[in-house]
């Protein structure tokens, strides 16, 4: 199990990892070890998440999320599988850390008298300054 909070934790078996060659330069190894992981966590199949947090991480993951839900993490860091399985299992906890906060809901506001006021007079000034840029015209 993958502690998310006190309350909530995924169990392994949502987790589908494949290892990978990493992209980039490398050394002798470059060709034979795949230490890179490709780590997919099905979003709309998991029944540990609560129905508002899945829709959330959706949307703050679309660009990492394929056509049939599943969340896509890539991790290739380090050097060793170990490191790079535990950075994507990180980023996938914070993923879903942040789905699982509400935002708090906008209250509409106006601005006041004094401040639309104030914003006026600064608007005036400005172009009292900008109008005294101007060559003096040669009076006739």
């Amino acid at each position: 199990m993958i502690a998310i909070t006190p309350h909530i934790a995924l169990p392994e078996g949502e987790l589908e990892e494949r290892f990978i060659h990493s992209p980039g330069p490398g050394g002798q190894n470059v060709n034979k070890v795949a230490t890179a992981v490709q780590l997919r966590f099905h979003v709309a199949g998991c029944a540990a998440l609560p129905s508002d947090a899945r829709e959330r991480l959706l949307r703050l993951a679309h660009g990492r999320i394929t056509r049939e839900g599943y969340l896509v993490i890539r991790a290739h860091t380090f050097r060793t599988r170990e490191r790079n399985r535990r950075e994507a299992r990180e980023r996938l906890v914070q993923w879903i850390r942040r789905a699982l906060e509400v935002p708090k809901r906008r209250i509409a506001t106006r601005p006041s008298q004094t401040a639309r006021r104030r914003r006026l007079d600064d608007k005036h000034a400005r172009g009292a300054v900008k109008e005294r840029r101007r060559p003096v015209l040669p009076a006739d």
